[in-house]
């Protein structure tokens, strides 16, 4: 097959960081407040507009709380796990890495007396239907290292009890979201808004700034300061907003604003909605007419719009010892980061082997449409130097 000649513009497909917004340079953060404090005036406005901005975007209804906290999703899963969770037996779902974690620390080390576990292997979900009305919940809206997303949220009954913590990082901006049915929903900036690393945030329903103003004298467990909002017993106004419990960075503050602002010219949420699907459907497209690579989600229903999970199914590469699948499909993708038209495809170190292209809105449909034709040369590169015994 002869190499191709067209090239993406931007060949960065990570899964996080993802690419930053189209146009994007470093002079997009000169007006960042460097060498300042984060507690000034002008320091509080400026998170206090990035917490407004979010807001308005996602249309988040009237108690809602929202605000920037330490360790990025991660450390926003947790915080809420560590401060919401103990009255309510708990139902987890876990289907890739990061919701399987979940259900560890819940277990391992929150030590839960009741924990119901539904797990599923990468590609598929389990049965969301088992969950509770009565128990709190945790989720995942999209499986980054699955490709596996959640259809919809018609599964969690609106008279509730408990409470609904959504894992949401990778679908958050991307997909239809009824805020209505979450009680806790957190993200980072590295994902689908192409933001810079190590900065959560999380949001609070009502119920759930309740729930942790009551549950603080009650945890059994030492609590760490960085997850103690509800200072004195109580989430003070501004505490999320723009009163943060650790430093954050300014520089990565003006990216986000940058990155925001954005989201707000393209036609806000809808408008990412929109980008990304055509994304996907750029890479659907080549699927189709493919007999070498497939979606490893399922089912077109629960196929992710964010970060695509493929799967290699030539009947070379699967007479291949297992060992020698992940170095064959690492020698693919070191091809096309050579050629600098693919950064950071390989699939996720736990995952099935074989590729994870972003297509959030932050990527340009030009550049998946320039990508595919390399992928389908990387992979008969290979596939001719296994046939020839070259490895």
């Amino acid at each position: 097959m002869d190499k191709p000649t067209r090239k993406p513009l931007c060949p960065n497909f990570s899964s996080g960081p993802c690419a930053k917004r189209p146009g994007w340079t470093v002079d997009a953060l000169r007006d960042a407040l460097v060498g300042r404090s984060h507690r000034s005036k002008e320091g509080k406005a400026r998170l206090q507009e990035v917490s407004d901005r979010m807001k308005k975007l996602l249309e988040l209804p009237d108690g809602y709380r929202i605000g920037i906290v330490a360790g990025s999703d991660t450390g926003a899963v947790e915080l809420a796990m560590w401060t919401l969770l103990g009255p309510r037996p708990v139902d987890i779902f876990g289907w890739e890495s990061f919701g399987k974690g979940w259900i560890t620390d819940a277990v391992k080390f929150l030590k839960l007396p009741r924990v119901n576990e539904y797990k599923a292997d990468y590609g598929s979900l389990p049965d969301l239907g088992l969950a509770d009305r009565t128990h709190d919940i945790i989720f995942t809206l999209n499986g980054t290292t699955s490709g596996v997303k959640v259809p919809d949220l018609d599964w969690i009954a609106d008279d509730r009890e408990g409470l609904t913590i959504c894992d949401a990082t990778s679908g958050v901006f991307a997909m239809p979201m009824d805020i209505t049915k979450l009680d806790v929903v957190t993200f980072s900036w590295q994902k689908v808004l192409g933001g810079e690393a190590a900065h959560g945030v999380v949001i609070l329903s009502p119920r759930a700034v309740a729930r942790m103003q009551e549950n603080e004298p009650q945890v059994p467990w030492p609590l760490p300061k960085i997850f103690r909002l509800a200072t004195e017993g109580k989430l003070k106004p501004g505490e999320l907003e723009y009163s943060t419990v650790n430093t954050p960075s300014m520089l990565c503050v003006e990216d986000a604003l940058d990155a925001l602002k954005w989201a707000e010219s393209v036609g806000g949420v809808p408008g990412l909605i929109r980008r990304s699907n055509a994304n996907l459907a750029v890479l659907e497209k080549w699927v189709a007419k493919s007999a070498w690579i497939d979606f490893l989600a399922e089912s077109k229903e629960i196929r992710s719009n964010t970060s695509v999970c493929f799967r290699i199914k030539a009947d070379w590469f699967l007479k291949l010892p297992d060992q020698e699948k992940a170095a064959a499909a690492k020698r693919i993708s070191a091809l096309l980061d050579k050629e600098g038209v693919a950064r950071d495809i390989n699939s996720y170190a736990k995952a099935p082997v074989g590729f994870r292209v972003w297509c959030g809105a932050t990527v340009e449909s030009s550049d998946l449409e320039a990508l595919t034709p390399w992928l389908d040369w990387a992979h008969a590169t290979v596939a001719a130097e296994y046939a020839g015994g070259k490895k």
